[in-house]
């Protein structure tokens, strides 16, 4: 075994020395860990089942080991203090790049055809698993609704009109309504067992046909940290016990929608 070096330069990536100096370098992440560690040659996943006090306390002494102040999982980044302000920032920068692109090389001012470049492009990137990142402070929700306010102004005939008349006129919810329409089309069929696995103890109902409302109730679970006002099982029971009952017993998904779009103006 050699003496510790300082290492001063890299090698070139498809090197053959590459591969061997990158297991050098992550052959003992492992040590000492609990749980089970993936590694990978740009990320490394820790996993385990956090159903116990010893299970959560075994994945938090891993994730101290490890000393990962954040984690990129499928596009998504989240620190260790679960806040997405940085995934909020990076989207908006994702979004502007390409909205400034749009107004850079597309000459036309058109409503059919920036509102079209606007959906497929720029939209997307606000919206990417949202359910897991929503903003959760007023200073994020802005910062995304200035992306699609500088989007709507791109359109000619409608420069001196404010937002909330840009979008009216366009058709358009606010994201933030957008984000809570997404929320509650995931959350409703749940408790009706359309995704009776992947939703199994997400939600627990309470059934009554003499309370107000959709006369489907939904606990809401204790929690310690204001954080969890913002998680997805505790933020949209509220929206839930607004709804009426023709949108919960809407008999597809097409006319979940349509409903639930006429509903939100008065829920939100």
């Amino acid at each position: 075994m050699s003496k510790w070096r300082m290492v001063t330069s890299g090698v070139p990536q498809g090197s053959v020395l590459g591969p061997a100096l990158f297991n050098i370098f992550v052959s003992d992440m492992d040590s000492g860990i609990e749980c089970t560690l993936s590694k990978f040659a740009n990320d490394a996943k820790l996993c385990g089942v956090v159903d116990t006090l010893e299970g959560r306390d075994a994945i938090q002494r891993d994730l101290d080991r490890l000393e990962s102040p954040e984690e990129k999982d499928l596009g998504v980044l989240i620190d260790e203090k679960l806040n997405m302000s940085r995934q909020c920032v990076l989207a908006a920068q994702k979004a502007n790049r390409v909205l400034g692109c749009i107004k850079r090389r597309v000459t036309s001012r058109l409503r059919e055809v920036i509102l079209s470049l606007y959906s497929a492009l720029v939209r997307p990137h606000l919206e990417y698993y949202v359910e897991l990142w929503g903003p959760q402070h007023q200073r994020d929700v802005e910062l995304l609704e200035r992306v699609q306010r500088r989007a709507t102004k791109l359109i000619r005939g409608l420069e001196h009109l404010s937002c909330e008349d840009r979008l009216r006129e366009l058709g358009l919810f606010s994201l933030e309504k957008r984000r809570l329409q997404g929320d509650l089309i995931v959350a409703l069929p749940v408790p009706e067992g359309a995704y009776k696995k992947a939703g199994e103890g997400l939600f627990i109902r309470e059934c009554s046909d003499r309370t107000r409302g959709n006369g489907f109730k939904l606990k809401e679970g204790p929690f310690r940290l204001g954080i969890r006002k913002k998680f997805f099982t505790v933020r949209v029971v509220r929206y839930w016990h607004r709804l009426p009952r023709e949108v919960v017993d809407a008999p597809s998904l097409e006319v979940l929608k349509t409903r639930l779009d006429e509903a939100l103006g008065n829920v939100v």
